[in-house]
């Protein structure tokens, strides 16, 4: 029987990444996002021809705690059993300071951070009563570490928030759920496109690898985390900076 991920903002970038990755290594997949629902559904039927694996599509808001609570029982009747959790969902609005409204710094923190609260807590509590070893990995940011960048505040705080949410969700569940977060700094996706070239070339002057990192490999770290030879690893935030 195939070990089961779910994936948080699956559609594109990282969190499609991270499917193929565990889809490559034989891992039944539970998508979710709450965009582009035939997007999702192409990329289930793609990696289902490609991987020889069981793909599903749990579409939803992860913030929203009624959506939370039925995509668990689409798990529980899809598979009725959950070895990973990857929360990868998240967003960001780059602007200055004063000009980002009190409602769009509360909506980063809903998505980014309630939502993660939320699917730690439902598929937490369902994952540790299953009486097995399973493991949550919550992607953070090095921006909610010690790198930080006020045209993104919200975003950094809602980082910083989800790594405290990980050490006490890591000391709730011990000792069934290994819980720990992935930090990347730059990475080549979607989400970071609207970066200007002088900004681009700025940014990688700084990291040592001169160059931003591939989707793939941040998820070949998440994968490591997640799989049964990460036997040890807990409480943790890992950054993946490629030195900075």
């Amino acid at each position: 029987m195939n070990k089961v991920v779910f994936i948080t903002g699956a559609r594109r970038g990282l969190g499609l990444a991270v499917a193929k990755k565990f889809s490559k290594e034989g891992y039944d997949i539970v998508l979710n996002d709450y965009l582009e629902k035939e997007k999702l559904l192409k990329i289930s039927k793609n990696i289902e021809d490609n991987y020889n694996v069981k793909c599903i599509v749990a579409f939803g808001d992860i913030s929203n705690e009624e959506d939370v609570v039925r995509m668990l029982e689409e798990v529980k009747c899809g598979f009725g059993t959950l070895d990973v959790l990857v929360n990868n969902a998240g967003i960001v609005y780059d602007m200055e300071v004063d000009e980002r409204s009190t409602e769009i710094f509360e909506e980063t923190i809903h998505n980014n951070l309630i939502g993660t609260y939320l699917m730690c807590k439902y598929f937490g509590k369902f994952m540790y009563d299953l009486n097995k070893t399973t493991r949550i990995i919550n992607v953070s940011s090095t921006n909610g570490i010690n790198w930080n960048f006020p045209t993104s505040i919200d975003y950094d705080a809602s980082k910083a928030a989800i790594n405290s949410l990980t050490k006490n969700f890591a000391l709730e569940y011990a000792p069934k759920i290994l819980v720990n977060a992935v930090a990347p700094h730059w990475i080549n996706t979607e989400m970071n496109q609207q970066l200007s070239e002088e900004e681009k070339a700025k940014e990688t002057e700084k990291i040592y690898l001169k160059r931003f990192a591939e989707p793939s490999e941040v998820a070949s770290l998440i994968y490591y985390l997640g799989s049964e030879e990460n036997t040890y690893i807990n409480n943790e935030i890992i950054t993946i900076s490629g030195g900075y």
